[in-house]
């Protein structure tokens, strides 16, 4: 889901809904299957054992890992927040020399989560209905 939900927008899966005004870089394929891979497994610590409560512990990492994703592996001038805030001109020039920054911030802050998570749910596992909770 999340590989859809930053490929489509960003240009990285060609679709008739959007065109990507900036070729698709070498670097970008990875970050973006890396994003979903991490984002997947993150998920998947939530469903893997419903009879098991297990505290969140990365306060809001994985939103912002997603959201780095989308801008770093985003068009530079498509982006329209970039291009109000900044102008196509500063969009090139500064926005995307900085896009593959933004990647490895992603990119450990979707590990971070996902370390957080697991370390979470190997010490602090509190069981639904469980007198104890």
């Amino acid at each position: 889901m999340t590989a859809l939900v930053i490929g489509i927008p960003t240009g990285i899966i060609q679709t008739d809904f959007y065109h990507r005004m900036t070729p698709v870089l070498w670097w970008n394929y990875p970050v973006w299957v890396m994003s979903s891979i991490l984002s997947g497994a993150l998920v998947a610590t939530y469903v893997r054992d419903p009879d098991v409560v297990i505290p969140p512990t990365q306060r809001g990492s994985t939103f912002a890992g997603n959201v780095l994703s989308l801008f770093a592996v985003g068009c530079p001038i498509c982006n329209k927040l970039v291009v109000i805030a900044i102008g196509v001109s500063g969009a090139l020039n500064w926005f995307a020399p900085i896009q593959p920054i933004l990647a490895l911030a992603s990119l450990t802050l979707l590990a971070y989560a996902f370390w957080a998570r697991r370390r979470t749910a190997m010490t602090c596992r509190i069981r639904v209905g469980d007198p104890a909770s």
